[in-house]
């Protein structure tokens, strides 16, 4: 079985398997999803699945229950960026960087040369409150505080914005019932059809940001944010479920922490994938299981010459290493890729890489606050 940080009997581990996506968005959500765990040999009720799902996020286990906001849809964007600190200054830049309230996450990550990343995160409009008005886009926003960065820290910064989406599905399952976690209960609920709008209405703001950290872990979570906006039951029922088909939300269900499951070991695989076939690897490598992130993102010419980037997860150093490796062998099926990572040709220590691929494994968290949804989300409604 695989190793955590916390004891799961089978129940539990069922739970945690079936249920990072799929819930169902109805009055009474725990009846039909205990009935689906029950049709594949998990004897639980209602009661009991629900005590569970409050165990496993009062434990630490998940990181919420519920909806996980697709920021990206919400509004404004966010962006990763590379730059190098020196080993003499490290802990200076990463205060300098951390102080920027729009930098949600830090890293550092094992490189020769650029060994701190970071995701900025604005809003459209430019002001920490939001406004469509003031003219500035979101991408000029990212542009000032760079600058700033670049200015305080004396560090160049290497943007890398998303240029395609090939998955992103951070789910983390162990050995235990239902392994594959195909319970898929998202067809519950009301019809609802998907529109094209681009803005939030205030209603639709005040409920991303009552669900943004996710539902009561309750018998009617749903209900309950009904309650707590003041609005009709049916209506967060229905803009949930619509919110789901337009990708303003990724999936509704349990998230979980993945180091308290036992995967401490990620690697941000990153590959020179020439141009031509992008588009035609992308997909492949975002089919992998295991591979929770896969991007296309532009090169640094001089710097950093790979264009996309797989991050995989492990419970061991070993299981890490094999996972990195059924990549490489993928993407060998569409280009004749180096055997051995740019790390292990490198004739300078912070010499350019010159290889096709490398792993840069994290070492130490700098900041992680997460993104902020509310200031999207208010920078992209209309009144």
């Amino acid at each position: 079985m695989s190793e955590t940080d916390v004891d799961l009997d089978e129940r539990d581990r069922a739970v945690v398997n079936a249920f990072q996506g799929g819930f169902p968005v109805v009055r009474d959500p725990f009846e039909p999803a205990a009935a689906a765990l029950r049709d594949r040999g998990v004897d639980v009720d209602a009661d009991e699945l629900l005590e569970r799902v409050r165990r496993l996020d009062d434990d630490g286990v998940l990181t919420r229950f519920g909806p996980l906001i697709n920021a990206q849809e919400i509004g404004g964007t966010a962006t990763l960026v590379a730059m190098h600190a020196p080993e003499d200054r490290f802990d200076e830049v990463a205060e300098q960087v951390n102080a920027h309230r729009e930098v949600a996450h830090n890293y550092e990550r094992e490189h020769p040369h650029l060994n701190m990343w970071f995701v900025v995160s604005v809003a459209d409009g430019g002001t920490q409150e939001g406004s469509r008005s003031s003219g500035e886009t979101a991408s000029d926003r990212v542009e000032e505080v760079l600058s700033a960065i670049e200015d305080e820290t004396g560090q160049e910064t290497y943007n890398l914005p998303k240029q395609r989406e090939f998955r992103v599905e951070a789910k983390f399952y162990v050995d235990g019932p239902i392994p594959e976690g195909d319970v898929d209960l998202s067809h519950l609920g009301p019809d609802v059809a998907p529109t094209d709008a681009d803005t939030l209405t205030p209603a639709e703001r005040d409920l991303v940001v009552e669900i943004q950290d996710g539902l009561p872990v309750s018998a009617t979570p749903y209900r309950d944010v009904a309650d707590a906006l003041d609005a009709d039951v049916d209506w967060v029922l229905e803009t949930i479920k619509r919110f789901d088909a337009e990708g303003k939300i990724r999936r509704v269900g349990v998230i979980p922490t993945h180091y308290a499951l036992g995967y401490t070991e990620n690697g941000m695989t990153v590959w020179n994938v020439p141009d031509d076939i992008v588009d035609e690897v992308g997909p492949e490598i975002a089919a992998l299981p295991f591979v929770t992130h896969c991007y296309r993102r532009p090169r640094h010419e001089g710097v950093w010459p790979y264009n996309f980037f797989a991050m995989t997860h492990g419970r061991s150093e070993e299981e890490s290493e094999r996972r990195i490796e059924q990549v490489r062998e993928r993407m060998a099926e569409f280009w004749d890729v180096d055997e051995e990572p740019s790390s292990a040709r490198r004739t300078e220590p912070d010499g350019v890489d010159e290889g096709d691929w490398d792993t840069l494994f994290s070492t130490r968290i700098l900041k992680k606050t997460g993104i902020r949804i509310e200031e999207r989300a208010s920078a992209n409604t209309v009144e």
